[in-house]
């Protein structure tokens, strides 16, 4: 394991049980398609598992807010830029999907 422990690592088995329920609709998705069900249905559970990937999005991004770009705010110098400019990207990528 690296020495930087990224900020996320004190919810990881949280993340963890959230993504394979996110997996789980994944298959639930793929079975709903192959039995045919009802296009409606199909959209409803896209949707709920959008808000769940959404979800973790957000709360990885706090959790990187929170650590890596305040640790790298209180160095300063070229570290902090990158990291703020890095969590913009972050943030500009989440509102367009």
């Amino acid at each position: 394991m690296s020495e930087h422990q990224h900020g996320y690592i004190g919810n990881k088995d949280d993340y963890l049980r959230r993504l394979k329920r996110i997996e789980g609709q994944a298959r639930g998705l793929q079975r709903m398609v192959e039995e045919e069900k009802y296009c409606i249905d199909i959209l409803t559970q896209v949707s709920a598992m959008t808000k769940a990937l959404q979800s973790v999005s957000l709360g990885l991004l706090e959790e990187h807010l929170s650590h890596c770009v305040v640790d790298a705010a209180k160095q300063g110098g070229d570290e902090a830029d990158a990291k703020v400019k890095e969590a913009s990207e972050a943030i500009a990528r989440l509102v367009r999907s």
